[in-house]
């Protein structure tokens, strides 16, 4: 049976029919990549409110979405479920309407409720799945879509008409946004198209997935790296509880000091990590994303231990690519995967080289124009271990 990796092959979508290619397509099925996106745009499957959408919102294969002018504090966390819109529910769990137009603190613990200022009109065979940006999940700030009749966070089923909500909990520290700010990212997939192990050994061959010697079980795994910064031996952060505010729509002004601790190699080559506290660490492979395809990282599997890796989960294309600037210090492609990594109820014991997640690709329908990296001034392309864009870099 074949995987579908040849150029121009039609794959059945999950009702057993062949989708139509549209005009500059390599593949009928699979992520859209931006111009795609932009065809959605023109031709009103998604539209926004307060003058458009935004030419920078679009990325090569992810649309940013842009918090609306009011939140909700809500009491908890909650689905609409089939029969029930979001303005139904907001009326028996709302605590307070806050106004955002002018910005105003999310506060850590307390969950509260955006529509957003985007919509769409989706085609019966086109689906949205949505993520936290990768810096929205470095400082710690839980987010999740939320549709009218909705059964599963992060979805946006195929033919759904409607606006878009985000549920936001901040988690280590509070937050200023305002409306405009952007928090989450969609990807849009056509049809169900097939992405198996042998695709990616295929991948792996070609162009060298990661630099080493690729673990490829229903996905690529990812290893934990623990050994550190040769000189300093430095491998991760641990978040500061009761630290400052972060303005989200600002770059580069706090210092690391103020809301970092600094994890150091230790003899065991280990690490133990605390229950609810908040990591940031690094993969030990550098990971190439190649322009014919877009991953995603399984955020949390409890048959590797009792913790979550990775809130923002979308590699674009070009991720680490060298035709896309992806070259780290040793003059080879790929980039590290940092990982926001939070255990769960008990302490759990991470050793060096432990794997903590899989990278799951998905083919697009065709090669995006720009890829992620030097062209789009990409903030984590060639990266090793690093927080957030928020914070002062050395």
């Amino acid at each position: 049976m074949s995987d579908g990796t040849e150029t121009g092959a039609l794959f059945p979508d999950e009702a057993g029919q062949e989708p139509v290619m549209t005009k500059g397509q390599t593949h009928a099925v699979g992520i859209l990549p931006a111009h795609g996106i932009q065809n959605m745009v023109r031709e009103k499957q998604i539209w926004a409110s307060g003058g458009g959408l935004l030419d920078d919102q679009i990325q090569p294969a992810s649309l940013d979405l842009r918090l609306g002018d009011v939140a909700y504090r809500i009491r908890a966390s909650f689905l609409p479920g089939e029969k029930g819109t979001i303005a139904d529910k907001l009326a028996a769990r709302a605590y307070h309407k806050i106004d955002l137009s002018h910005g105003a603190v999310l506060e850590t613990g307390c969950v509260y409720l955006v529509p957003l200022m985007e919509a769409v009109n989706l085609p019966e065979r086109t689906a949205g799945f949505a993520n936290p940006k990768s810096s929205t999940g470095r400082i710690d700030v839980f987010t999740r879509l939320i549709t009218d009749f909705g059964t599963a966070f992060d979805i946006v089923p195929a033919g759904y008409k409607g606006h878009l909500y985000l549920e936001v909990c901040p988690r280590t520290f509070p937050i200023l946004v305002r409306e405009g700010s952007r928090l989450s990212q969609l990807r849009f997939r056509r049809g169900a198209p097939a992405h198996g192990d042998g695709e990616l050994k295929r991948l792996h061959d070609d162009i060298g997935l990661v630099d080493g010697v690729a673990n490829i079980d229903n996905g690529l795994g990812v290893s934990i790296d623990l050994l550190g910064d040769a000189k300093t031996g430095l491998v991760g952060y641990r978040g500061k509880r009761h630290a400052g505010l972060i303005d989200v729509d600002k770059p580069g002004l706090l210092p690391v000091s103020q809301y970092w601790e600094p994890v150091y190699r230790d003899a065991a080559d280990e690490i133990v990590l605390d229950p609810d506290e908040f990591y940031i660490l690094a993969s030990r492979e550098a990971v190439t994303i190649p322009p014919t395809h877009a991953a995603e990282m399984v955020p949390f599997n409890p048959l590797v231990g009792e913790f979550r890796v990775h809130y923002a989960g979308f590699f674009d294309p070009g991720f680490g690519a060298i035709e896309a600037g992806g070259k780290g210090d040793d003059g080879k492609g790929g980039a590290r995967a940092v990982l926001e990594v939070r255990s769960r109820e008990v302490p759990f014991i991470l050793e060096h080289g432990q794997i903590i997640g899989r990278l799951v690709y998905e083919r697009l329908t065709d090669v995006p124009q720009t890829l992620y990296g030097a062209a789009l001034n990409s903030n984590y392309q060639a990266q090793g271990l690093k927080l957030s864009k928020h914070f002062k870099q050395d």
